[in-house]
């Protein structure tokens, strides 16, 4: 039942791990080569665009989750406004910097695209590897 309150704190975050790790793995490639191609400070753009997208998930999983366990119904309107939120942040953080400060806008910008598809993807692999149950399975029986 969607809109009744939840008892068993089903909603999971492990994906945040896997999420992370990928990100890592990912980013440790393409940071040093973005620096020996493009220059060390698109490198850096790289580095921050990967940290920037890793805490947005990471956010938004945390405020799903908690609107989960309040209730069913809470998860929609929680996503769409974390997502809103994040918009606004990363528009003004891109925003602030100087066109040509020692931070890549472009850079970082392409590195966040890339990095919400990394996630986009992992959290895919991740409901569809997962057993979902539409319906709480019954109990085993006591004896």
């Amino acid at each position: 039942m969607s809109g009744m309150p939840r008892e068993d704190g089903g909603w999971d975050l492990s994906f945040l791990r896997v999420g992370a790790l990928a990100t890592l793995a990912v980013t440790a490639v393409a940071a040093p080569v973005t620096g020996l191609v493009a220059g060390w400070d698109d490198a850096v753009g790289v580095l921050v665009g990967a940290a920037v997208v890793t805490a947005f998930f990471v956010v938004s999983g945390l405020v799903v989750a908690w609107a989960g366990r309040i209730n069913d119904a809470f998860t929609l309107p929680a996503a769409m406004g974390a997502f809103f939120v994040k918009a606004i942040v990363l528009f003004g953080v891109l925003n602030a910097l100087p066109e040509d400060g020692w931070l890549d806008r472009l850079t970082l910008a392409w590195s966040v695209i890339v990095g919400a598809l990394l996630w986009s993807a992992v959290q895919l692999r991740w409901v569809w590897t997962r057993p979902m149950y539409y319906v709480t399975p019954p109990r085993p029986p006591a004896g």
